[in-house]
């Protein structure tokens, strides 16, 4: 839970932008600093909801030059896209979207209502493979990615997703193999986090200080785990306020304690320090991702 939670700002950015963890010395520096220039940026969230709404159009592009049509899908905005951390300290945002159930809400509503499933299922089979061919490629040609904590992960070369990201990023299989390296490292680093002194502290006055407000939880993720269970039973409307109010307590606490501000500088920390076995791929993903919101501007 703490894994995926607490470390989820490593692909999304979480509204920061993180410094160069390929800001070294000789080559590395270099090549993390554009050569000479200044240290690459990670795109904003605002700048990765352009860049994935212009994925969904360059995929509508294709397929109709496939012979079909396509709807572009659902996009997660900047609020969404704020989900992930480990302990939410941003009392606005808590009660407004409390645990982020009305983003679980739309997904589930934009999954159910998804034209291009209703378009999909409606043609005759053969055509329905020719869709899924078109639209996902075929594993028969693929593209690997070594994972830092091991093992690999493959996607298919060809299709119009692929084809739309080749445009984006300007080279598929490298920026594929360097999402991966960037967004698969937390496995790398958890254990160090987990037993950092510092979290341990900033945990324990949390918990403190929301036993004191009538909301006994030892951790952050106490709240994940038991989280459906708190609201079962409850109507939507009803759930949604109950969870506002606990976010709300939650975030609070965690501002007051500065909970937050620990989980956030100890990600940093140790995921600098484990990047910088991986300078080169972070200076591509950072240079591709730079890359695609250009394009993404000219389209």
């Amino acid at each position: 839970m703490l894994a995926v939670v607490l470390l989820g700002c490593l692909a999304t950015g979480c509204g920061t932008d993180a410094p160069s963890p390929a800001a070294g010395t000789g080559r590395q520096h270099q090549e993390g600093a554009g050569m000479y220039g200044p240290p690459l940026r990670d795109l904003t969230p605002a700048e990765e909801v352009e860049t994935d709404r212009a994925e969904q159009d360059l995929v509508m592009r294709c397929m109709r030059r496939q012979g079909f049509r396509y709807w572009p899908g659902r996009v997660a905005g900047v609020a969404e896209r704020r989900l992930g951390a480990y302990v939410v300290d941003d009392v606005a945002w808590a009660r407004r979207y409390g645990y982020g159930r009305p983003f679980d809400i739309a997904a589930e509503k934009a999954q159910r209502d998804d034209p291009n499933v209703r378009y999909a299922n409606a043609l005759p089979e053969k055509e329905r493979v020719r869709y899924s061919r078109a639209l996902d490629g075929h594993f028969s040609d693929s593209i690997t990615a070594e994972l830092p904590s091991g093992g690999s992960v493959r996607t298919p070369r060809d299709g119009c997703y692929a084809q739309a990201r080749e445009q984006l990023y300007g080279d598929y299989p490298t920026w594929f193999r360097a999402k991966k390296t960037v967004t698969s490292l937390t496995p790398l680093y958890v254990p160090r986090i987990l037993g950092d002194k510092r979290l341990h502290s900033a945990v324990t006055a949390w918990s403190r200080c929301m036993k004191a407000a009538g909301r006994p939880f030892p951790s952050p993720d106490a709240i994940r785990r038991k989280r459906e269970k708190l609201i079962r039973g409850m109507s939507e409307s009803q759930a949604l306020r109950s969870e506002a109010a606990l976010a709300v307590t939650e975030a609070e606490c965690a501002r007051d304690t500065s909970l937050g501000k620990t989980a956030r500088a100890l990600e940093r920390e140790y995921r600098d320090k484990t990047a910088r076995d991986y300078a080169e791929e972070f200076t591509a993903y950072r240079r591709m991702r730079l890359a695609a919101l250009a394009h993404a501007q000219d389209l």
